[in-house]
């Protein structure tokens, strides 16, 4: 009986272990290429989801609302951990979802996908429509 149930968890382990390698692959923080921000990407859920965490905004003013966002009644929230990446799955190399948000314009994406480049580099593309898109390069931080 012992033997059996160390098999089972040795199996359930190889078995989860694809899991952790993925979430290892897109979670953590990553630094964007606008305004040298950062945002941290984790599990939201059975999603993930990305936060700002910094950016040279915050660090002049670290109580830094939401002043270029289209949506007047969304002006006043703090910037400072704003979701700006929600509900994309998939894996281990592409994920999708939206909506995602651009602190920086104001403008946001209804859909998006996050690429893994190589274990470092985070290609991060929102669209507005299927051929509107726009794709920003985010780099691991260590």
């Amino acid at each position: 009986m012992t033997r059996l149930l160390a098999g089972l968890a040795l199996a359930a382990s190889a078995l989860a272990a694809p899991a952790l390698a993925q979430d290892a692959g897109l979670t953590g923080r990553w630094r964007t290429s606008a305004e040298n921000g950062l945002v941290a990407i984790e599990r939201c859920g059975e999603s993930y989801c990305g936060r700002l965490k910094d950016a040279k905004p915050l660090r002049a003013d670290p109580d830094q609302r939401d002043v270029r966002n289209r949506k007047t009644e969304l002006r006043a929230r703090r910037l400072k951990d704003l979701t700006v990446l929600a509900n994309f799955t998939g894996g281990p190399r592409i994920w999708s979802g939206g909506p995602l948000y651009d602190p920086e314009t104001g403008q946001g994406a209804s859909t998006g996908t996050l690429t893994l480049l190589d274990d470092d580099t985070l290609a991060v593309r929102g669209c507005i429509a299927p051929l509107l898109c726009r794709t920003q390069t985010w780099k691991r931080v260590r």
